[in-house]
């Protein structure tokens, strides 16, 4: 399918699916804020919700990241085989 629409258009589909694209949920759990409405345990005496939240911004820097770097690895990949973008 892909040779043919390659064939047919001269250029790779664009199709994205990555199981590293999976990774991009992980801050969306940030959102589900019943999950982290605690006052206990407690980090430096700031209840569960706050450093829960604070947790979640560098954890998901680092997941985007990893998502970024793994597509970035695979267009070069793509470009080594000859594939146009």
């Amino acid at each position: 399918m892909v040779d043919q629409e390659r064939a047919a258009t001269g250029r790779t589909p664009n199709h994205d699916r990555s199981p590293w694209n999976l990774l991009l949920l992980v801050p969306l759990l940030m959102l589900v804020t019943p999950l982290w409405n605690h006052d206990e345990p407690r980090v430096l005496g700031l209840p569960m919700f706050y450093w829960a939240q604070f947790l979640f911004v560098p954890l998901g820097v680092v997941c985007v990241g990893l998502v970024v770097r793994a597509a970035n690895r695979r267009e070069r990949g793509t470009e080594r085989d000859g594939g146009e973008r």
